[in-house]
């Protein structure tokens, strides 16, 4: 376990970034929101960038920030690895030299070895290369891994993948979500892209308008967000937790449970038992008052409406709904509301007409 805790105020002309948090940090935390919410603001003044900011920030039981008392630690000293949009590798080295040079850096301190990181990122093949003969996507790797190498206490990163392609970016994601594991090392990764968010984090750190506005685990914090903080209603859903109960190879399909239902979704290489994340989006969720029956739509929950917020000026409602201990969302027409007569408190049936998987290391 890794505490983070900070209560940081900073003036950037129109904008006043006033943000605090305290908690546990294992794992990684997605800090999301739109663009200008004061996301990147509070990663660099969390890192020490921004003398101007005000107040305290502290890591595991170290202050490194507190500006009442005119203690203020050099960026060097935090114990912050950064990863930036831009990886920032010496052209004039090949990788194993960038990576080299930070492992020198950081010679003596605890933390990844220089095998370990190789091998964690599938730098092997690219050692001989000059990082300028790279592809994006590789040079990200390199940065990641050097990074990792100044062995820090905690990876700070802001929003690394966002000058690459969805394919490059599907295929880095896994990577960064298995390096708490790998390293026991927590991630803080900054993001305003839904997919990132419901791909690799464990808890998440909402921001809008440069203060904090929740945080928690990403299953019990993500329902309950409107995303018109950071994407839009159209993206707005669910993640559920479930477990890898059969596989059918003929169909092609594997089954997940889930608060004791079995949900079906395309074939994932997963052995029994193992441990899965389903995205919901809310306009993919209809509702039945019945069990319904002759659907193409296969996956089916049984719920129980826990509350009902009509959006004013609009043709929607949105209703959150209670799977045993798991919260659902679904986006249906004001009309139908109507028509179906539906109440907080009714037990109604969920059907879900598209789950995307989720599965760290996948």
């Amino acid at each position: 376990m890794t505490a983070l805790s900070f209560d940081i105020t900073q003036a950037q002309g129109n904008f006043t970034l006033n943000a605090c948090y305290a908690g546990d940090m294992s794992g990684v935390t997605a800090l999301f929101g739109a663009s200008g919410a004061g996301k990147s603001s509070l990663l660099r003044a969390l890192a020490g960038f921004e003398k101007s900011a005000r107040g305290k920030v502290v890591l595991a039981g170290e202050t490194l920030l507190d500006s009442a008392a005119g203690r203020f630690v050099k960026p060097s000293k935090r114990g912050f690895g950064m990863v930036f949009q831009q990886p920032n590798l010496f052209d004039h080295l090949d990788v194993a030299g960038n990576l080299r040079f930070a492992e020198r850096r950081a010679e003596g301190l605890p933390g990844p070895q220089y095998d370990a990181v190789v091998e964690a990122l599938d730098l092997g093949p690219l050692l001989a290369q000059r990082s300028q003969t790279l592809s994006g996507g590789e040079r990200q790797r390199v940065a990641i891994g050097r990074a990792l190498l100044a062995r820090p206490r905690m990876l700070l990163m802001d929003e690394p993948l966002s000058g690459l392609d969805s394919k490059r970016k599907a295929q880095i994601l896994p990577y960064i979500a298995r390096l708490p594991q790998q390293f026991a090392l927590p991630v803080v990764y900054v993001t305003h892209a839904v997919d990132e968010l419901t791909r690799i984090a464990d808890k998440m750190i909402a921001m809008d308008a440069g203060r904090v506005v929740a945080f928690g685990d990403l299953p019990e914090v993500f329902p309950r967000l409107d995303l018109d903080a950071g994407g839009s209603h159209f993206e707005a859903g669910a993640i559920l937790q479930g477990q890898i109960s059969d596989h059918d190879p003929d169909l092609h399909l594997s089954f997940v449970t889930v608060e004791g239902m079995r949900l079906s979704m395309p074939s994932a290489p997963l052995e029994l038992g193992a441990p899965v994340q389903l995205r919901v989006r809310a306009r993919d969720v209809m509702i039945s008052k019945g069990r319904p029956e002759g659907l193409s739509a296969q996956n089916v929950l049984p719920v129980t409406i826990a509350n009902i917020i009509e959006e004013p000026d609009t043709a929607f409602a949105e209703l959150f709904l209670k799977a045993e201990t798991q919260i659902l969302r679904a986006r249906i027409t004001r009309a139908a509301l109507a028509q179906l007569g539906l109440a907080r408190g009714q037990k109604v049936f969920a059907v879900l007409k598209a789950i995307s998987f989720d599965k760290r290391g996948f």
